[in-house]
């Protein structure tokens, strides 16, 4: 009687890790339609399985800022601006989440923006486990060539805006038109600069000094980077770095892109560096 109970037993057991068995397989199984079907995982990828370049968009000011959530907002009225975060989600979900992903394209279409913005989107690049190749479209200065820089090369069009190295903190003073309406500025500071550059004062001689002090660190900081990641004495790009920009014909002369193209120029680049036929390359998009 006891040998047929242990074979009852065993028989239960191994019933019931197959039906465990069984159910788990399902529930994975309906798990992964569920994400396909609904779209979770189409957050998390860049390519639609057959194209193999991202193609990561940096489209007006360069801001550590959100992309602003006010939806009311008519978006035609409000000035682009390239959000550092999102961007470097873009640049993530293509790095490390799609395997089908084998380059990255900055497209580029930036003034500028936060110098602080601009270098952490430029170290990203320099950082990327991929072949990065940055394409300045329309124009491509300050801040915005800076982001350039961290590519391992840099396309533009022979008629964009290329340059632009230097640094600005110059405002428009309101001490006269606050004259003229009535109102007078109150100072009430607990240090002496606490309130330099507010423009509804005059600016003074100790101000200025303070602020072209931190212009000379700005912009001196500014030429090394672009010198380091373009590997290029400091002193040519101190030559360039007059705060003028240039078409990109002439900024292919002095160094600060290496080829003049558009999007399709690129393609023969990442096919080299990816060991493939220009015909291999798909941009997603």
């Amino acid at each position: 009687m006891i040998r047929p109970i242990v074979q009852d037993i065993i028989r239960l057991v191994a019933l019931a890790v197959i039906g465990l068995a069984v159910f788990w397989a399902g529930l994975w199984i309906w798990g992964n339609w569920n994400d396909e079907w609904s779209g979770f995982n189409a957050q998390f990828t860049v390519s639609d399985g057959y194209c193999n370049i991202a193609v990561v968009p940096i489209v007006g000011d360069i801001t550590t800022l959100p992309y602003p959530e006010d939806d009311t907002a008519d978006p035609a009225s409000q000035y682009p601006i390239a959000a550092v975060d999102e961007i470097l989600y873009q640049l993530r979900l293509a790095e490390y989440y799609d395997p089908y992903i084998e380059g990255i394209l900055v497209r580029i279409d930036s003034p500028g923006g936060s110098p602080v913005a601009s270098e952490i989107l430029a170290d990203a690049l320099k950082a990327s486990p991929l072949p990065v190749a940055a394409l300045i479209r329309e124009y491509g200065v300050s801040g915005g060539y800076l982001v350039a820089t961290g590519a391992d090369t840099i396309f533009a069009s022979s008629l964009s805006d290329v340059g632009s190295i230097g640094i600005t903190m110059s405002y428009v003073e309101n001490v006269e038109k606050n004259r003229k309406e009535g109102l007078r500025y109150v100072p009430l500071s607990s240090a002496p600069f606490k309130d330099y550059g507010d423009p509804n004062k005059p600016l003074t001689a100790a101000e200025r000094v303070l602020i072209e002090r931190d212009l000379r660190v700005y912009h001196d900081e500014f030429v090394r980077q672009v010198a380091e990641n373009r590997n290029m004495p400091v002193e040519d790009v101190a030559k360039l770095a007059d705060g003028s920009s240039m078409p990109g014909a002439l900024a292919l002369e002095h160094g600060l892109i290496d080829a003049l193209g558009n999007q399709a120029a690129t393609r023969t680049w990442f096919a080299e560096q990816l060991g493939l036929s220009p015909t291999d390359i798909e941009f997603c998009e």
